[in-house]
Formats: structure tokens, sequence, C-alpha cells
């Protein structure tokens, strides 16, 4: 059969009937993109690995219908058709996906590689009779009963068929602007009252740190990042969710906005590099399309590139010899439990598992509530405490603080992302700023083996800071470095991003020139003079607090599972000698946490002032940079 698409996208009253050519290419570079042209790729999870991501590589295609024609249908020429399945189940157990589950929580999000992590889990069975036609019957029932979707969805290349009911839009581009949607937070409608659920701290804080990682794409995409819209409430006719809408003016090939954003925290966890290792790690087999996109890219009437990609999920896959396969993925995050997590997983897969007949059909519960003054104001405030820097639109200029103008930043990278986000702040307050990754610290022949910066020493410090000064780039001579935040063990001395980021900081120290450093960077900076690390009982990952800085109430948001602690002889006032110099040091007093400390030309802060959950972020940056720039003499007079 010819190859085909039907899409039906949110608000529309047809269904777009595509058919063309199939083209299978290597990368995102390589999709056709043509005026007149439309082209629909089914972008699989295994093109993470463009942006250097791990993955189980299952060699799943990127295949792209050129479309020749297309045409629209009223949605009554679709109706629900009969649907058999054979036999049906997880490839997981529930005993096994929880266990899972609870070692993720243990050795991943405990030991500080990441805030949150999707592990997906698969429905099997097998289809009876013709799977095209057991395709449009599914496809039908889902344009039938299924509601709130961005996109409902088939799609035959030959090869494959995939037919769902997506809620996510992932990444969009019209008249200019990138939109986002990070949905996260899933109510079994019916279970339960909806207002428990919104105030449900576990679900409130799942959707803070999808947004958040969000924004660091938008950051990347977006000439100014993105503004925040919402919360809103998602309702579909199984579940309802909670998602917030971003958007932001670019410029970029609609491909690279693609690279760029691949893949949505809600499918795979944050920061995005480590989650691609940690899914790696315990899932242990490929994805296939699970997590990946479906992507309409073409062109407006004005020659613009326009791009509409939803995320892959609530998607069934079809092969020709009727396997069906329906992965569904849960988001594990410090308050998960096991239980709640395998019962996420099947409340994920009823909607398409009922269009399939795996699942018996059951009427739509009631959703009044959602109208409800109660509810609407319990959304309202979700935002009460967030970053108002990311919310509002303000003049340019409005921010800039007249001892930073025209000064310059650079942001060393370790592995999260949030360092884009950091760069739009810095840029505000009147910085210029470059972003560069950790690994031009080391020597070109490390980068090519990296176990060859690794392994014991007796001098760490000066080891590292040997490393540096055989790295292709000085940064000891920059206005300002940041240290950036980034996953894994401040105190480990054979991985080769912390030998990097001790050498940079300790170079810092030793030059007298500005240093911030901010939650990994920070840890390593109070190593580097003296404080003790420890790893929390309770990991810090998704967390606003209130807490003391030097003297001022400030609202700042975590992700971290380690903590520098102050030594309990501390002297009156908060203060530390080191080699360079007095400390100041603003720690927790009840577990003497140090939350930040500043120096002659140096500050820490362990928490992300650029995060969305740092109210008083921008104000922090605000009040500890210009005295750390001027604390110390420029390059042409220092010696």
């Amino acid at each position: 059969m010819q190859p085909f698409a039907l899409l039906h996208r949110d608000g529309a009253d047809h269904v777009e009937v595509l058919t063309g050519d199939v083209v299978t290419v290597a990368s995102l570079d390589d999709i056709p993109l043509h005026r007149g042209r439309p082209t629909l790729a089914v972008i699989p999870y295994r093109q993470i690995t463009e942006r250097g991501f791990d993955c189980v590589d299952d060699r799943a295609p990127l295949e792209c219908l050129v479309v020749r024609s297309s045409r629209q249908e009223p949605l009554d020429v679709f109706p629900p058709g009969p649907l058999t399945l054979a036999g049906g189940g997880f490839d997981l157990s529930d005993d096994e996906y929880g266990a899972i589950v609870e070692d993720v929580l243990r050795d991943e999000i405990g030991h500080g590689e990441g805030a949150n992590f999707v592990i997906h889990r698969v429905f099997t069975a097998q289809v009876d009779g013709n799977p095209i036609a057991a395709a449009r019957a599914a496809f039908g029932r889902l344009l039938a009963a299924e509601q709130g979707t961005y996109w409902t969805f088939l799609v035959h290349t030959g090869a494959r068929t995939l037919v769902g009911a997506t809620p996510e839009r992932h990444v969009s581009v019209a008249d200019g602007i990138t939109m986002m949607n990070p949905i996260s937070g899933t109510f079994r409608n019916g279970s339960g009252r909806l207002l428990d659920f919104l105030r449900d701290p576990k679900e409130v804080e799942e959707l803070y740190m999808v947004l958040d990682e969000e924004l660091k794409m938008m950051a990347t995409v977006a000439e100014h990042g993105g503004q925040v819209a919402g919360p809103y409430l998602k309702q579909m006719t199984h579940l309802t969710h909670t998602e917030y809408l971003l958007a932001g003016r670019g410029s970029l090939d609609v491909r690279d906005v693609l690279r760029e954003t691949m893949f949505a925290p809600t499918v795979t966890g944050s920061p995005i590099e480590n989650a691609c290792r940690v899914i790696a790690r315990h899932e242990r087999r490929g994805r296939g399309y699970y997590a990946g996109v479906l992507a309409l890219l073409d062109h407006d009437d004005e020659g613009r590139q326009t791009l509409d990609a939803p995320i892959l999920i609530r998607t069934a896959e079809i092969s020709p010899e009727g396997e069906l396969r329906v992965p569904v993925g849960a988001t594990l995050v410090r308050h998960s439990t096991a239980a709640g997590e395998v019962a996420e997983t099947h409340t994920k897969a009823a909607g398409i598992l009922t269009a399939l007949g795996a699942v018996p059909s059951k009427p739509a519960p009631a959703r009044t509530e959602a109208e409800s003054p109660e509810v609407q104001a319990a959304l309202a405030a979700r935002n009460d405490g967030l970053a108002r820097f990311w919310l509002d639109s303000r003049a340019p200029g409005a921010l800039t603080v007249p001892q930073l103008a025209g000064r310059s930043a650079v942001i060393v990278d370790a592995e999260d992302t949030f360092t884009a986000m950091l760069a739009h702040q810095l840029r505000a307050l009147g910085l210029t700023v470059t972003v560069v990754p950790w690994t031009v610290l080391l020597p070109a022949a490390a980068r090519t083996e990296p176990g060859a910066v690794a392994g014991p020493v007796a001098d760490p410090v000066e080891a590292a800071l040997a490393r540096l000064r055989a790295a292709d780039v000085d940064l000891t001579g920059a206005d300002l470095v940041v240290a950036g935040p980034g996953p894994g063990d401040p105190e480990d001395a054979e991985d080769p991003k912390m030998v990097a980021m001790r050498g940079l900081i300790a170079a810092r120290l030793a030059a007298r020139r500005p240093l911030l450093a901010v939650c990994l960077g920070h840890q390593i900076l109070s190593g580097l003079l003296g404080l003790a690390l420890h790893r929390r009982d309770s990991p810090y990952q998704g967390l606003a607090r209130e807490v003391d800085l030097f003297g001022e109430r400030r609202r700042v948001g975590f992700y971290s599972s380690f903590t520098a602690i102050a030594p309990a002889d501390l002297a009156a006032g908060g203060g530390l000698d080191t080699a360079y110099g007095r400390v100041e040091i603003a720690r927790d007093p009840a577990d003497s946490a140090v939350h930040a400390l500043r120096g002659p030309g140096f500050a820490g802060v362990q928490f992300h002032p650029e995060s969305v959950l740092s109210r008083d972020g921008v104000a922090v940056l605000a009040g500890l940079l210009p005295k750390l720039m001027a604390d110390v003499v420029s390059p042409a007079t220092n010696g």
C-alpha cells in the first residue's frame, strides 16, 4: 500500500490526508525541506545520538513521508471500527518495573545524577487480521472517544504503522515564534478530588522540573529564551494533566530546532544528557519511536519555515506481521514510590489500549470540578513562588546593572543546560556571555581518550591545574568565569569532568580572577576551600526554599544531592579563614549546609539562580556579581 498519513490536529474540524513517497535519512539535516512539498518525519529516539548523548541503539530508521498530495476529509469519514487483539501484556511485570523504579530512586536521584528520570515499559500483543485495517479502526476509535489531544494520527510508511493520540506538542515554529508545551502530572479522572491532585507536592514539583528543563531548551532556540504562560489543565477522556506554554522569537532552521530540543524531559528526564545515560543503564534496550517525535515541516505563504512536532507518546506501533507495541513511561522524582509509578503506567496506557480493545471501554467521568473557583485558584497559586524573570515581559535593558555593563563572562557547562538559562540572566544584567562545554578544559588528546585524564594522584589539585595548563584554551584572563552546574559526585577523583572543573576553579582562585560557582561548581569550590562535602539523606531535587543569604531572605530553587557542610566551630559572623582570604558563609542553621559563600573575587551558590523555582534568582546575581568583580584587579595590573 502507498505510504500515507491521517492527521487530526488540535481544534480542527477535519482530518488531513497526506500521501507521498517515503525516504530514509541518516540525520535531521537530511530531512527534505522544499517549498510546496511538506515533509512528515518520523523521528526515533536513537536520533538523540546527534546531540552526542547515550542511548541503546536499536537502529530504528528516521523515515520521511515527502508529501505529493494532500486533502481534507470530514471527521465522520473515519468511524470507529472493529478490532481484535490476541494475548497481550507488559514486557516487564509490575514487580520487575517497580524494582527498576526503586533502583533509579536510590542509585541515580539519591546520588545526584539528576532530578527526574522517565523509565518505560511496553505493552505487546498480536493484531488479528490486516494490520492497516486494524490501525484505521483504532484511529476512528481514538478520533471518536479521546478528548484533549494535540494530534490524533495514523502514519503508514510501508515498514511500520503508527497510530496514536498524543496530548503533547513538543515544539512548533510559526510566524517566527517557537513554542513548547511541557505537560506533567497525571490525574486519573474519577479517581478522587482534582483539587487534591493539584496540591500534591509530587505532582507540583514534577511539572516545575519539566518546565525548567524545557526553559533550558527554549534558552537555546529562542533569542531571549522562553516566556512562560500558564499553568493550565490538559483534560483528556481518561486523564487530566497540568501544563505550561512557552514562547519565544527565534530564527533557527527548523531542523536545528528539532536537534536542540531532542527530546522532551517529560519522556527523558533532567538534566537531559545524564538522563539519557540513566535510561540506557536501566532500560538496557532500544526505545524505537517512543519519546521521539512526529514532525511536519513546511513553509508558510511568505516562505518562512514552519514546524509542528508532537511527542510520540500514547502511540501504538504495528509491524507488517501484526506485532503491536505500546510503550508507556512514568516520571520518577524524589517523592516517587514503586507502586505509584507502576499505577501511572497503567493509567497512561488506558486510552490507547481502550481504542485497541485491550482494555474494556468505560464511560468518561464527569469533569465539572475543573471549572470550579477553587481549582482555578489552586492552578494560579502554583506561580506564586516562581521567578518573574521567566513569566513577565520587560523592556530591553530594564535589568542592566551599571557595574556589569559591557563586561564579559564565560560559562563553563558541566553537562547541564541550565547554563543556557543562566546566560540569558547574565545578559539581562548587562554582561556579554559565552557558553563553552567543560571538555574545552581538556588537552586535545584527552578528549579522544577520556581515561587519560583520570586516575589517582598524590595531589589532585596540582594535577588538575597541570591538565588545565595543557588544554587548548586559557580562561584565567576572562572578566568573569562561571563554573556551571552539572550532575555527578564532586569528590570523584577519577571522573574527567570533575578533574577539569577542579582545575578551572583552582586556577581562578590562584589567579585572583572573578569566579562564580553554581551547584556542582559550588561544591568543588567548597572542597578547595577546606569544607567537607556530604550527600544528603533526602535529595534536594526540584526543591524551592526560602533561605537566609548573608542577612537577606531569598527564595531559591535547589537541584542537588550533595552539599558542603560548615564546620561546627565557624567563627562568629559566619567567617572562615582560607588560603584565598576570608570567606563569608551562608549556612542552614538546622544542618549547617552551606547555601552560599563569598570571598575576595569569588562566590559560590548551591542553588540555581537561573531556575524558574528561584523567585529571587536575578536579585541574588545582581547583588553578588558587582562586588565580586570589583574585588579583584584587572589582568593588566595583576602583577
